[in-house]
């Protein structure tokens, strides 16, 4: 008795406060999705991290696939948000490439679900990306930033006149990615624990040279 007043009870606040049960319902998705990718996900696994059931669940985001195509829009939606929150404008164009480039790198350490939630959709081919208008929506802002810096960098004469903006976003991406995206076999390769502390801050103020001398006029 005391157990079917407890899930009535659950139901209950589910129905008075459903964003809240939304929201567990995402972030465990999200832990679950960045662990074992979308094919070793298990909706059942899911519910039970986010103390809800599997009916809850399809009620808010319909199938497997679907919930898996809403994690990757909460993940694109967070890094994209916090780029234009960086101010760049009132930086010079060298100190505005340079913080962003910067802070792509440490978000890949702040958040490394993000590189597995890519890996697996890699993996898909992006078959979910290509459902969301809003992910490729989200694109347009960040590759306006780099636009201006770039536009203003080549008046100043500090950036070379043909660097295209998506070729610059694409390496920023590309050089934090991939060496974060194979941490674990590039360590065991050349024997160095490229997680650790100096490795990381060798690693971000090479990742800044790599942008900024390709920047530099010819």
């Amino acid at each position: 008795m005391a157990s079917v007043n407890a899930q009535a009870a659950k139901a209950s606040k589910s129905k008075r406060d459903p964003e809240s049960v939304r929201q567990r319902i995402l972030q465990a998705a999200l832990a679950e999705f960045s662990d074992k990718g979308l094919g070793g996900a298990r909706v059942d696994v899911i519910a039970q991290r986010a103390d809800a059931n599997k009916r809850m669940l399809y009620h808010y985001f319909g199938n497997k696939d679907d919930l898996f195509l809403a994690v990757l829009e909460h993940a694109y939606r967070d890094i994209r948000s916090a780029e234009l929150e960086l101010n760049l404008d009132n930086l010079s164009p060298e100190d505005g490439m340079r913080k962003l480039v910067a802070f792509t790198f440490d978000y890949f350490i702040k958040a490394p679900y993000f590189i597995n939630l890519l890996n697996s959709e890699n993996l898909h081919r992006a078959r979910h990306l290509r459902r969301s208008q809003a992910i490729l929506d989200m694109h347009a802002p960040v590759v306006g930033l780099i636009t201006d810096l770039l536009r203003r960098g080549i008046a100043e004469g500090v950036f070379r006149a043909d660097a295209d903006p998506i070729q610059v976003f694409i390496t920023n991406a590309s050089v934090g990615y991939f060496y974060f995206s194979n941490v674990h076999t590039l360590s065991t390769i050349f024997g160095r624990d490229l997680s650790e502390k100096d490795e990381l801050e060798a690693r971000r103020r090479h990742v800044i040279d790599v942008v900024l001398g390709y920047l530099r006029p010819t």
